[in-house]
């Protein structure tokens, strides 16, 4: 697997990491995983201690909104890529405590096999995640946690107490196009808002530590 470059995003936790695709007259080839790279090279000590114990994959249609969610007892941190179609990842700090708590950003994520690269998305414990399409897509994602029932909650990316501020104003106009008739799940429509879940005492497992790697203990 070569790493190209590793881009720390609006809120530097999240990093995205682009690997190489080797291209000729038939298509091109790579390696979108491998271990001893993710976890040796210079630029991703970010890495450290985690383990991928799930992969998971989805289908969404255009129009459909996800998230936004996160996990405790372990917190979960996840790897994201799109495989086909387009994506656009969507990411909020939770952390109680932290200069960006409740700050949502988001990268645009089209497969487009004419790129001489792939991309991962990481984004770590501490930080809600979500997505939404405009146009069928597959993601694949690693899972540093199993799915623990009870240790999860979600809050609504249609809150209005989100902010804003560090979104490229050009996604963000975006997501409000897809979300002005979006098809989401009930629970994720139900989502808590900011300050409901900055008042819930399960959010005391996200407590901002500076200076500890990803800024939870």
């Amino acid at each position: 697997m070569k790493i190209l470059e590793v881009v720390p995003l609006a809120l530097p936790e999240v990093k995205v990491v682009r690997f190489a695709r080797f291209a000729d007259a038939r298509g091109y080839f790579t390696e979108v995983f491998r271990k001893s790279d993710f976890f040796g090279h210079p630029r991703m000590g970010f890495l450290e201690g985690a383990e991928f114990l799930q992969v998971n994959e989805s289908l969404s249609q255009p129009g459909v909104v996800r998230g936004l969610h996160f996990q405790w007892g372990p917190p979960m941190g996840k790897l994201v890529r799109t495989v086909r179609g387009r994506m656009v990842d969507l990411f909020m700090d939770i952390r109680k405590g932290s200069p960006s708590f409740g700050k949502i950003a988001a990268h645009d994520m089209p497969s487009d096999p004419g790129r001489s690269y792939g991309e991962w998305i990481w984004v770590p414990p501490g930080f809600a995640h979500g997505n939404f399409f405009t146009e069928p897509t597959a993601i694949e994602y690693f899972c540093t946690g199993e799915y623990g029932p009870g240790r999860e909650a979600g809050i609504s990316p249609l809150a209005g107490d989100i902010d804003w501020s560090l979104c490229d104003p050009k996604l963000r106009r975006l997501f409000d196009e897809v979300s002005a008739r979006a098809v989401m799940s009930d629970k994720d429509r139900g989502g808590l808002t900011v300050a409901a879940w900055s008042s819930d005492p399960r959010s005391e497992q996200f407590v901002y530590a500076p200076g500890v790697p990803g800024g939870i203990p």
